[in-house]
């Protein structure tokens, strides 16, 4: 349990957004991801997800892990539009509606509260991603149904001091989530094997310096050097401790910070691409768009169309 402690205390949590959504008609999209961690409550109406269309009950919580890709169906499953990432994305509005009336959380038809955040160990790593954890279900948690409405309330309110109430009430959540799985006994291995290698300060290094050269060179032969392992080794030792090789860690991070950009600039693409790391312009667009299934423009595109 101390360990669990200890990652806890490690973590950076970072409110992303959060939102209440009612659905406008049944969709089915086949390949969902996004970089950050999202928590969905079903306040009426039906969700499904997954190959096998697991049902979401009205009060559950559907937790996706960053970067985990998903199919997710909004709406009734008999019947949905199946669409592709891209096609949500650059089209969202047709599909959800946005309300920012307070009162009217939970009440209409076919809605649902979302809240969205990052929790990186030692501010690099996406803890749940490190998991590498299927997307699960959380099981009327009333606490944390609580959470996630005072979250929507805040994010809708003009009160002073409502960021840090919100950043508060996000940290929250991350710890709940991860109360939940320990109480019910949900991915015992993946943690037991998360917690130890986080121990070890060489891997530590790595993580934070990969963080701090970001678009820099990040081959085997600076890692190796920055752990203080020889450079046939740093490949084998990385992958041991975390299940992943280094260099698709990286791309995973260069990739994230991208989508950072993306929605908090108006760098372009090719300055975007360049300050991660990556030299060709087109090469960057072909990555970032195998990753997301949308390419780079289009998701700038719609985060500022409707930001939902």
């Amino acid at each position: 349990m101390e360990d669990y402690n200890k990652i806890i205390e490690s973590l950076g949590v970072k409110f992303i957004k959060a939102r209440n959504i009612r659905i406008l008609q049944p969709i089915r999209i086949k390949n969902y991801y996004d970089v950050e961690n999202s928590l969905l409550i079903l306040y009426k109406g039906e969700v499904s997800f997954g190959e096998e269309d697991t049902p979401v009950e009205e009060g559950d919580m559907l937790f996706i892990p960053g970067g985990k890709m998903v199919s997710v169906t909004y709406g009734n499953a008999e019947k949905p539009k199946a669409v592709n990432n891209e096609e949500f994305m650059t089209h969202r509005e047709l599909y959800f509606d946005l309300n920012m009336e307070p009162q009217n959380i939970g009440a209409h038809d076919n809605s649902f509260g979302m809240v969205a955040f990052e929790a990186k160990v030692f501010d690099s790593v996406n803890f749940f991603t490190s998991l590498d954890i299927p997307p699960f279900l959380i099981k009327k948690d009333e606490k944390l149904a609580q959470t996630i409405k005072e979250i929507l309330l805040e994010d809708m309110s003009e009160e002073i001091g409502k960021g840090r109430i919100i950043k508060i009430k996000t940290e929250e959540i991350v710890i709940e989530v991860i109360r939940y799985i320990i109480q019910n006994r949900l991915f015992v291995e993946q943690l037991a094997t998360n917690s130890t290698y986080f121990k070890d300060p060489r891997l530590i290094d790595i993580f934070a310096y990969i963080k701090d050269h970001i678009g820099g060179d990040l081959s085997n032969k600076v890692l190796a050097n920055v752990a203080n392992v020889s450079e046939d080794y740093v490949g084998q030792y990385f992958k041991m401790l975390t299940g992943i090789n280094p260099q698709d860690y990286i791309e995973y991070q260069r990739m994230e910070a991208a989508v950072g950009l993306l929605r908090t600039t108006k760098k372009s693409i090719r300055a975007i691409g360049s300050e991660v790391g990556y030299k060709d312009t087109a090469y960057f667009c072909r990555r970032f768009k195998m990753m997301f299934g949308i390419p780079a423009g289009k998701m700038r595109r719609r985060e500022s169309l409707m930001n939902i």
